[in-house]
Parts: structure tokens; sequence; C-alpha cells
């Protein structure tokens, strides 16, 4: 088998955050040709594996990853759609093609960035040349994407331990289709919930975890090829968000459709679980007074990088330093201008810098601080797990600022949250503050379940916030949960590729 695979994968906020232009790729992961070869972690490097035992001849396109940000430029996508694309027909003929994709990116001018690459390439490729791509389980599945793939397999752990494991299952997948060992029928059921991400672990016995377990046993069933459960990233505005099931089974159409739409209607029984709760800074910060010891979580949910913030907002910050006797605390913020002031500066100095909000300045206003330069550092860590683990993470030139008992890690570049490297990478321990400040909703949990005397989630503006509730939607017609708690009448969505296998015959 002749494999050609590419990637593109972020995920993108249309309620804010900062455009992600080439140099964001490029602080992460930005291979061509060849150099996609040589990875070893993530979605492709578990493909790379799967196809390499299988005996398959890879023909390599592009793998570019980063941060979620904003849209991704027009510039931007056009060149990584293109390169992707020129790739392609470079390497043709191909016996399939995977793509690692993310699922809920978009671009100026494109809504549906995963839609049109999927799309672009059965237009090189033709209708008889299996495509299959990978997606993090909180994408928005689009019509495109289903009408035009042999199969679409997802993520399936939320913290994000599998994506290696999933290009693997992408691959076997797609080999089985090329080998002509299956005849891929896939179906999508979605309903309109969108909620965030608190309640939507994989681990435990939450509502989302016991949802994953039971959709993974389908797996388990004679002739069913694959099982994925989506919870929708929620900031964007876009038409049919919502969450459910998406089934690829061998020649049974029906029997797709049906657990499909089975899914689905689970998924709306579960809702209001999946419905997140939140406190002022304030009431959680007094919350955390009246609790012994520490670390005291505050979560602020609304300025999540991984989620598409720039990460600048000191709500969080705000509220601490109010108090008339600050707790020792940590907290993030990206500010490239303060950072330069605190490098100019130099370590040891006290400076006075106006900090926050400059990025994305709808959410808030800059705070006047004053303060002392701890320490000064590149930025640079390394990834310890999770979807780039072992890739280097890049925050740009940063500092330790010291604002009495409160510690703030001033960075010039958002970066993704998975456990506390960034505070390692500046020789700070942040399990033993008093409160530190989380802007992750879910990867916290890889840091903090076994020490944490509380975690609060917090209400604070921001472009990802714990609830979309007062976010209203442009594009997403009413009604949809949570403006809506109930729906009489409602019939989920149905997608299938049937138009596609009845071509093919695959």
């Amino acid at each position: 088998m002749r494999i050609a695979l590419g990637s593109v994968l972020t995920e993108c906020n249309q309620f804010g955050g900062s455009p992600i232009d080439l140099d964001w790729f490029a602080r992460y992961e930005l291979c061509r040709g060849d150099e996609v070869l040589g990875l070893d972690a993530g979605v492709v490097g578990g493909a790379l594996r799967a196809l390499r035992s299988a005996g398959s001849e890879v023909a390599p396109l592009i793998s570019a990853s980063t941060c979620p940000g904003g849209h991704i430029t027009a510039d931007c996508y056009e060149y990584l759609r293109g390169e992707l694309l020129y790739r392609l027909s470079r390497a043709l003929p191909v016996d399939g093609v995977l793509l690692g994709l993310h699922g809920s990116a978009v671009a100026e001018g494109v809504d549906d960035v995963e839609g049109d690459l999927i799309s672009a390439v059965r237009v090189l490729v033709g209708p008889g040349v299996p495509v299959v791509a990978t997606l993090d389980l909180h994408a928005h599945v689009t019509r495109a994407m289903v009408e035009n793939a042999h199969g679409l397999v997802a993520w399936s752990t939320y913290p994000h331990r599998d994506a290696a494991g999933t290009g693997e299952r992408g691959a076997r997948l797609l080999l089985d289709i090329a080998g002509g060992r299956c005849r891929p029928a896939m179906a999508l059921a979605k309903v309109p919930v969108i909620v965030g991400g608190i309640n939507g672990s994989t681990d435990g016995d939450g509502p989302f975890a016991r949802m994953m377990r039971d959709l993974r046993g389908h797996e388990a069933e004679a002739g069913v090829l694959s099982a994925s459960l989506f919870l929708v990233h929620p900031f964007l505005d876009q038409p049919d968000l919502g969450g459910g099931g998406l089934f690829v089974v061998d020649g049974d159409m029906d029997r797709a459709r049906r657990l499909a739409l089975e899914t689905a209607e689970d998924y709306w029984s579960h809702r209001r679980e999946l419905e997140a709760a939140a406190l002022s800074p304030e009431a959680a910060i007094r919350a955390g007074l009246e609790t012994h010891g520490g670390p005291v979580v505050l979560i602020e949910a609304a300025d999540c990088a991984g989620g598409g913030a720039s990460g600048d907002s000191v709500a969080s910050l705000a509220a601490l330093l109010a108090l008339e006797d600050p707790s020792p605390a940590l907290v993030p913020v990206v500010d490239p201008e303060a950072a330069e002031a605190c490098h100019r500066a130099g370590a040891g100095a006290e400076v006075s810098t106006c900090l926050g909000h400059k990025l994305d300045p709808a959410w808030g206003r800059p705070i006047q601080v004053r303060g002392l330069v701890e320490s000064l550092h590149d930025g640079r860590f390394r990834y310890t797990g999770g979807i780039w683990e072992g890739v280097d993470g890049e925050m740009g030139p940063t500092a330790v600022l010291a604002i009495g008992a409160v510690r703030v890690l001033v960075t010039s570049h958002a970066t993704y949250d998975w456990a506390d490297e960034q505070w390692r990478a500046v020789g700070i321990d942040p399990r033993q503050a008093k409160f530190v400040v989380a802007k992750n909703p879910m990867n916290f949990h890889n840091v903090y379940d076994e020490v944490a005397a509380a975690v609060l989630v917090l209400d604070t503006p921001g472009p990802t916030p714990a609830t979309i509730r007062n976010h209203p939607l442009r594009h997403m017609p009413r009604p949809y949960f949570p403006v809506d708690g109930d729906i009489p009448g409602l019939e989920p969505t149905v997608w299938t590729n049937a138009a596609l296998i009845a071509a093919t015959g695959r």
C-alpha cells in the first residue's frame, strides 16, 4: 500500500483570541515532505508506526500543528492548504490518504477548514481512493467532512492522552478499507448541546466518561469498525453545532445510523450534567481563604489558550491583588509588552507596568502594577505528555514578576497548558502556593488532583467561558442548550457517507 499522510491541526475561537499565522505553527510543529517521517509522537507519529508495521509505503505531505487561537489568517491557510494539496498531487497515485485534523479550525473566509481540506483531497484523488481523517473529540463535525470521507476517527480521552493511539486506529482503518477487508458505512447523529469542557472528562465517573465507556464498548461488537463521541468545541459561531456520536460499521448503514441516533439521544439526556457552574473571583477567593491549606486552584476557564483565548486576562489577578493581605498566589498572564519591560529592567529591578488585556482587549482593561522582577527566562520548555509530548514549547521572553506575595508568570506567547511545564521551566513548583490560577478547564487534573485543597471554577469575562449561556450566537439558530433547557420534538441531525459508498462500491 502507498499511503499519503498529512496533518493540519489547530483549534480556533470565533469569540476572541489572537489570529494564527505561520509563525504560530513554526513555534510548535511545521514539517514538510520527508521531515514528516521523523515524527514519533502525536497523531502523525502513531499513524507512522501503524503504517510501517503493515509494510506500507508512506508519501509524506506536511504536518502542521499549533496552540489554539483565533482564526487562521488567510495567508497562513492558503500556504498550508496549498502545500498539502501540491505534495499530494505530486505523490499520486496512492492507495489511500490519512489526514490528522482537529475538526474545529476556522480560517479567514473559510468556516470549515477540515471540511474544505477533506473535500479538496477528495477532488484530487477521486471517489475510489479511501480517505480517513482523525479528529479531536471536540470537533465540530460537518456535513462536508462526513460525506467526503470513508472514515472519521476521534480521540477518546480528555485530557487528551491518545492522539498517537488514534493515529494508529485511523491508519489501521484506512488500510482495511484500501485492502478491501471492509466496506465502511458511516453515520453521524448530533443534538444542539453546546457546553464547555469542565464536566467533559473521560476519567472517573462523570457524564461524559460514562457515555464514552458505553460508546467504545460497541467497538467490541462484530462489524463495528469505529465509534466516536463528540463534545463539540463550544467557542465557534456556526450552524449545526452540537454533540453526539459517529459510527463506522462494516457494510450496514442502517446499523450505523441506529447506533449514532441512540448515542445522540443519550447525549441529550445528559445535557444538564454536562453544563458547568461557576463563582465570581471574589466569592471563589473567599471560599479559598476559608479552606485549610493549599493549593486552592482557581480555574479561569474563560482565558484558556487551549480553547483559543489569548491568555491575557487579569480578572483573577486583580481579585487576588484586591485582598488587604494577599496570600501567596501564582497567576499566568500573556503580555509581550510587560515581558519586554521586565527584560529591559533586568532581574532584581522594580518595575511599574500596565498588565493584561492588550492582545484581546474586548474582555477587560489592563491594570497598573508595581513589582519586583524576580527572574528572567527565554520561555522554552518541553511538553511531558498530551498532544505535543516531547515537543518544545515557546513562551517567548518570559519573566516572573513578584507583586507582594503574588507571583505573575508574564509570557510573550500563549501556550497550550498540559501540566505544569511552564511553571517548572521558571523554577517554580505551583503545588506549593496557597492559590494557583489555572487557565485550562481540564488539564489542571494532570497536576493538582492529588494535592489540591479545593478546585473552584471562576465566572470571568473571556472568549472561552465555563458556559456559553451568556454568549449569544448569530449563526447557530435557536433552540439550543443551555440557552433553551428543553426542546420539544427535538430530532437529531443525521449525516452519512452513503452517497460516497454507493459511488465507489467500497
